[in-house]
C-alpha cells in the first residue's frame, strides 16, 4: 500500500489487509476454532439425552457407546486446540512481521528532517513493543469474535428450546454486558495508548544513556544518568498504573456479570422447578449451557482488552505510515545516468524548518573532474551545502544541477548511487570489517574488498588483527581506533567508486603520517572525478583546483591557494593562524 492508501483507509481496514497474504493459515485457524465451538455446543445436548432417555430407559450399551464417542470427539478437540494454538500464533506472527517490515521500509523512505525531529528510542518502540500485541490480536481477535458469536447464538437457540423464560433473561443480560464491556474498552484503549507513548520515552532514555555510556563514565556521571532513567521509569510506571486501573475495572465488572448470571439462572430455574414448570434435568442441562456460554463471554471480554492494546499500537503504526516523506521523487523522475560530475549551485538559499537560515543566495559551478575545497568557520554552512547536493534536504530557494539536470527531477536513489560521502563522524555497523567495507558495494568480491582496503591504507592493520577481515568492529566500530574507523569508511568509498566525492573532514581522525598516505590515495581517486572537500586543516587542501570560503551562509572568497593567500581575506587569516599554532606546538 502507498502512503495515500494509508491516509484513505481506516486502521481496521489496514489491519485486515495484512491477512490477505496468509489467508490459508487464517482459514485453518478459523475452521478449527469453529469445530471446537461445535463440540462444546453438542456436549450439553448429549448430557440431556442421557438423563432423559438413556439412563431412565436402561439403554446402558448405547450410553457407553455415546460416552466413548464423546471422548473421541474430545481427543479431536485437543488436536484442534493444538492447531489453533500453533498455526494461529504462526499466522499472527507473520502478520506482525509484515507490518513491521512495511514500517521499517517506510522509515527508510523518510527524509533527514524526520530523523531530526524524532528520537531513535521512540522509533525503536514503534518497531518493537508497539506491535507485540498485534500478534495476539491477529490470531485471537477474529477467531474469538467469530466463535464466541456462533457459540452464544447457538447456545441461546438451544436454551430457548429448553426453557424460553430463562433464555429471555440471558438475552436481556447480554446487551447490558456488551455495553459495559464497550465502555470499559474505550477507557482502557486510552490508557494503553498513553502507556505505549511512555514506553517509547523510556526506550529513548535507555538508547541515549547506553550510547553515551563512555561519556558518562568519563565524567563520573553514572548517578546523573541513573536519575534521568528513574525519572523516565517513574513516568512509565504512572502510565502503566492508569492502564492497570482501567484493566482492573474491566475485569471486575466482567467477573461480577458472569458470576451473577449463574446465580440468577439457578435462582429463577429453581423457582420454576418448584412451580413444576421445569424439570430439574432441564435445569442441569441449562446450567451446563451457561458454563459453555460463559467461556465465549470471557473471550469477548478478552477480545475487548486485546483490541484496546492492539489498536493502540496499530494507531501509532498508522500515524507513521500516513506521514509522507518531505522529499519525494517526481512522478516522471528519471535515473541519473552516465554522470560526468558537473555541479551547478544556482542562487541557493536554505533554512532548517523554514526559519533557521543557513545559506543565502549561494552560487557555485564545479566542472567535471575538478577538486573544490570548502573552508570557513564552524557553522558557516559548509556541511549544509554538501548535504544539499545529494538532496538530503531540499533547497529553500534556487536550484542544484548535476550535469545540467535539476536534482529534484531525478530519482533520489540514483543521486545517492553516484555520490560517495565520507563524513567526520564515521558510522560503522556492528559487523565484521569485511562487511563494513563491502557496504559500499554489497555484491563486491573479497578480492575487490582487499583492493579497496589497500588503497585506503588499512590493509596492513587488518592483517595484524586476530581474525583479519573477519574481525568484529563492535557497536559503531568501538573496537577500532579513530583512524582505523575512518580508513574503513574511506575503503567503502574506494569500493563504491562513485563519479562524485564529498569528503567532510574525512582525514580528521588520522595522524600526520597516515593522513599523508590517505591524501595520496585521495589524489589518485579524485583524478577524473568531481570532488568536494570540507576541511579545517588547511594543509590538506593545497592541491585543490579551487578553494571556496563560506562564512555566515555566503561565499566570501573563491580561488587557488596562492590567490587567496594574496587576497588577505578569511582564508588567509585561517591559514596563518593554523601555521602559527603549529609552530607554537613545535616549540
Amino acid at each position: 500500500m502507498t502512503t495515500k492508501d494509508f491516509q484513505r483507509r481506516s486502521p481496521l481496514r489496514i489491519f485486515l489487509s495484512y491477512f490477505k497474504n496468509h489467508k490459508g493459515l487464517f482459514a485453518v485457524d478459523i475452521l478449527c476454532a469453529c469445530l471446537i465451538a461445535a463440540i462444546d455446543l453438542a456436549f450439553p445436548l448429549v448430557t440431556r439425552s442421557a438423563l432423559y432417555d438413556m439412563l431412565p430407559g436402561k439403554m446402558y450399551q448405547t450410553f457407553f457407546v455415546v460416552m466413548v464417542t464423546a471422548l473421541g470427539f474430545y481427543v479431536l478437540r485437543s488436536f484442534l486446540n493444538f492447531v489453533v494454538a500453533y498455526y494461529g500464533h504462526t499466522f499472527g506472527i507473520r502478520v506482525e512481521a509484515d507490518i513491521r517490515r512495511d514500517l521499517f521500509r517506510h522509515m527508510q523512505d523518510m527524509s533527514f528532517d524526520f530523523y531530526d525531529r524524532n528520537r531513535t528510542g521512540q522509533l525503536m518502540s514503534r518497531l518493537t513493543s508497539d506491535l507485540f500485541e498485534l500478534t495476539e490480536l491477529a490470531h485471537h481477535g477474529p477467531e474469538d469474535l467469530l466463535t464466541s458469536t456462533v457459540t452464544i447464538i447457538g447456545a441461546l437457540v438451544v436454551m430457548a428450546s429448553i426453557q424460553w423464560r430463562l433464555a429471555v433473561i440471558v438475552g436481556i443480560m447480554i446487551p447490558i454486558f456488551l455495553l459495559v464491556i464497550w465502555t470499559m474498552r474505550r477507557s482502557m484503549g486510552r490508557a494503553s495508548a498513553e502507556a505505549k507513548k511512555k514506553t517509547g520515552h523510556i526506550n529513548t532514555e535507555i538508547e541515549s544513556s547506553l550510547s553515551g555510556i563512555r561519556t558518562a563514565k568519563a565524567f563520573a556521571n553514572e548517578e546523573v544518568e541513573a536519575k534521568r532513567f528513574d525519572a523516565a521509569n517513574t513516568l512509565f510506571k504512572g502510565a502503566k498504573r492508569e492502564f492497570h486501573k482501567a484493566m482492573g475495572r474491566f475485569h471486575s465488572s466482567m467477573e461480577f456479570f458472569l458470576c451473577s448470571l449463574n446465580v440468577v439462572i439457578i435462582g429463577v430455574g429453581g423457582w420454576l422447578v418448584m412451580q413444576e414448570q421445569m424439570d430439574y434435568r432441564d435445569l442441569l442441562t441449562f446450567t451446563l449451557y451457561i458454563t459453555s456460554f460463559v467461556s465465549p463471554m470471557r473471550k469477548l471480554a478478552g477480545f475487548s482488552e486485546m483490541f484496546a492494546n492492539g489498536f493502540a499500537g496499530l494507531n501509532r503504526f498508522v500515524d507513521i505510515m500516513r506521514t509522507e516523506p518531505t522529499l519525494q521523487d517526481k512522478e516522471n523522475a528519471q535515473p541519473l545516468e552516465n554522470v560526468r560530475g558537473e555541479i551547478r549551485v544556482e542562487d541557493v538559499s536554505f533554512a532548517y524548518d523554514g526559519d533557521l537560515a543557513v545559506l543565502r543566495n549561494v552560487s557555485l559551478t564545479v566542472e567535471p573532474g575538478e577538486t573544490i575545497a570548502i573552508v570557513g568557520p564552524s557553522g558557516g554552512g559548509k556541511t549544509t551545502l554538501c548535504q544539499l547536493i545529494p538532496r538530503f534536504y531540499d533547497v529553500s530557494g534556487g536550484s542544484i544541477r548535476i550535469d545540467g539536470q535539476d536534482i529534484r527531477d531525478v530519482t533520489q536513489k540514483s543521486i545517492h548511487q553516484n555520490i560517495g560521502i565520507v563524513q567526520q563522524d564515521v558510522f560503522l555497523f556492528a559487523d565484521t570489517i569485511l562487511e563494513n567495507i563491502r557496504y559500499g558495494k554489497p555484491d563486491a568480491t573479497e578480492e575487490e574488498v582487499i583492493e579497496a582496503a589497500k588503497r585506503a591504507e588499512i590493509y596492513e592493520d587488518i592483517l595484524a588483527m586476530p581474525h583479519g577481515f573477519g574481525t568484529y568492529v563492535g557497536e559503531r566500530g568501538a573496537l577500532l581506533s579513530g583512524g582505523q574507523k575512518q580508513r574503513v569508511a574511506i575503503a567503502r568509498i574506494f569500493l563504491k567508486n562513485p563519479p562524485i566525492l564529498i569528503l567532510d573532514e574525512a582525514t580528521s581522525a588520522l595522524d600526520s603520517v597516515t593522513e599523508a598516505k590517505i591524501q595520496r590515495a585521495f589524489d589518485a581517486l579524485a583524478k577524473g572525478r568531481t570532488t568536494l572537500i570540507i576541511a579545517h586543516r588547511l594543509s590538506t587542501i593545497r592541491s585543490a583546483n579551487r578553494i571556496v570560503s563560506i562564512a555566515d551562509g555566503v561565499i566570501t572568497e573563491c580561488g587557488t591557494h596562492a590567490q587567496l593567500l594574496n587576497a588577505g581575506g578569511i582564508y588567509s587569516k585561517l591559514y596563518k593562524t593554523q601555521n602559527a599554532l603549529a609552530l607554537e606546538a613545535m616549540e
